[in-house]
């Protein structure tokens, strides 16, 4: 079955919510990962895209996430500053680059980005396009205005990022500042502007197998080009902190699970890694192709030396 269906998907077949997608939460995890990661290799090839983020500005957040140390709602003691220098944030895209980095991103905390901490992010993009001639810039700075998704494209920004992290089911119990429709309208802005998407979520939340596939569908459905996918560190003094963490082989067929759903799209691996052996080398093999390096916003990630090594003596190309 498992390898029929891999071969409808590689000649251009896509699940949807009219399929029966139980085999994707209730079969054999072996095959499935063997299939996602054929499926993975036919259409995407042998390459593993690595980018890396700067936390742009941390803390304060007046949005209430239960999984963000971040949120200015939660006693977590999170580190706190604000914008970044224009200075400081060219350096942080121009030590990427010299890494190996594929892909750099400003990260900012809050709601959204506005006034004179966007206009100074927007110079320090310019900046980097100019400068930094070997990375693609991407961005994430919440639930902005049309024109701000404008600015961003014309100062060189290639991708913007806006985490959907859940089902529309699931998502009140997440956040309630913010609506899942604001979410999906961010998305549709940022496609209006001209740039890619990269948007995914959150496994570990209390989530059931359902919100995960609604999720991938609701991806699938608005033809996002990257779903990082994060296993929830959970993290002391936010609401699940106090969540068990996930197995090594939930994690494996969640990657599966969105590679099926999304063939064609970057499956890419972001918090969580540390609760796999080998820094997550085996969801490379079970339909993953990309991966956030370096560290995370609030909790430690890869270092890039290592993950070339990894990827490298695994076979892979970057």
């Amino acid at each position: 079955m498992y390898k029929q269906l891999a071969d409808e998907i590689i000649a251009g077949r896509r699940l949807t919510r009219e399929d029966n997608l139980s085999f994707l939460i209730e079969g054999d995890l072996e095959e499935l990962k063997g299939e996602a990661h054929r499926i993975r290799k036919a259409l995407c090839g042998n390459r593993v895209e690595l980018c890396t983020i700067v936390n742009g500005r941390a803390g304060r957040c007046s949005e209430d996430c239960r999984f963000c140390a971040q949120s200015a709602h939660h006693p977590t003691g999170a580190q706190e500053h604000t914008i970044l220098e224009e200075d400081d944030l060219v350096e942080a895209c121009r030590r990427s680059e010299k890494a190996g980095a594929r892909r750099f991103s400003v990260v900012t905390a809050g709601r959204a980005l506005s006034g004179e901490d966007f206009h100074q992010t927007i110079q320090a993009y310019q900046r980097m396009r100019e400068e930094c001639k070997n990375i693609s810039l991407c961005a994430s700075h919440g639930l902005l205005e049309e024109e701000q998704f404008e600015g961003l494209r014309e100062s060189g920004v290639t991708m913007y990022h806006a985490n959907i992290e859940t089902s529309r089911r699931n998502f009140p119990r997440i956040c309630t500042t913010h609506t899942f429709q604001d979410k999906l309208t961010c998305i549709r802005r940022a496609k209006r502007a001209g740039l890619q998407v990269c948007s995914g979520g959150i496994i570990g939340m209390g989530e059931t197998w359902e919100d995960r596939l609604d999720m991938a569908l609701t991806l699938a459905e608005y033809q996002v080009d990257s779903i990082p996918l994060n296993a929830l560190i959970p993290i002391p003094g936010t609401p699940f902190g106090e969540l068990p963490v996930l197995t090594e082989d939930e994690i494996l067929r969640t990657a599966a699970l969105f590679r099926f759903l999304n063939p064609t799209a970057y499956v890419r691996l972001a918090a969580g890694r540390t609760l796999m052996r080998d820094s997550g080398r085996a969801a490379f093999f079970a339909g993953a192709n990309a991966a956030i390096t370096g560290d995370m916003l609030t909790t430690s990630g890869n270092n890039m030396r290592q993950d070339r090594m990894m990827l490298r003596e695994s076979g892979f190309e970057i």
